[in-house]
């Protein structure tokens, strides 16, 4: 039998008023992965946007779902549950605010750190124990409010090199699914 797919989730708000924020950068980096394996989103029932297919050797299912960030756990479980995905194998791709601009981060488990959208999959899963690809969007300057900065767009500079930023990440997902958590990270993690 077939080992179960790789369930890669990127997250983000739904609808183009936030295609451009940093609070989307895993829906940035879904799209990348996506064009890889030369699919389309097509609506699923579990309320997110989904592409079949493969990367490198390793089946994957992409997902972004359709719901507002902080209910991000809802059409996650549900994804995870159709297609029997095991924690261990579910990737989720998010914008992290404690990691420079730019740079990718790997972990598996930890905390959420006050991102709504790793909260709520967590509280939905029932286990933390899943793949992180974290993508660095810096802090707000100044006194900024985190949940402001977040949810506008990228900035001019960011956006020069958002697009390099994106396929680094999907290159990150793409090692975790054909390797080990170690190994993906001692390739990613720059000093």
């Amino acid at each position: 039998m077939a080992a179960e797919p790789w369930l890669v989730v990127g997250l983000g708000n739904p609808g183009p008023s936030y295609a451009g924020n940093r609070h989307n950068a895993g829906f940035l980096v879904l799209d990348v992965l996506a064009g890889r394996t030369g699919g389309r989103f097509k609506a699923h029932k579990a309320r997110a946007d989904v592409v079949e297919g493969r990367l490198g050797a390793e089946r994957v299912v992409l997902a972004k779902p359709r719901s507002w960030m902080n209910e991000s756990g809802g059409p996650v479980k549900a994804l995870r549950d159709f297609y029997k995905v095991p924690v261990g194998r579910l990737i989720v791709v998010h914008d992290e605010l404690d990691i420079p601009y730019g740079a990718i981060r790997l972990k598996r488990g930890g905390g959420d750190n006050g991102h709504n959208g790793l909260r709520s999959i967590t509280r939905s899963l029932g286990d933390r124990e899943y793949l992180r690809v974290r993508f660095g969007v810096g802090r707000p300057p100044g006194r900024m409010d985190a949940a402001t900065f977040v949810l506008r767009d990228f900035s001019a500079t960011e956006r020069r090199e958002l697009d390099l930023n994106a396929e680094q990440a999907a290159d990150a997902v793409e090692a975790l699914t054909a390797g080990s958590l170690e190994a993906a990270q001692n390739a990613f993690h720059t000093p």
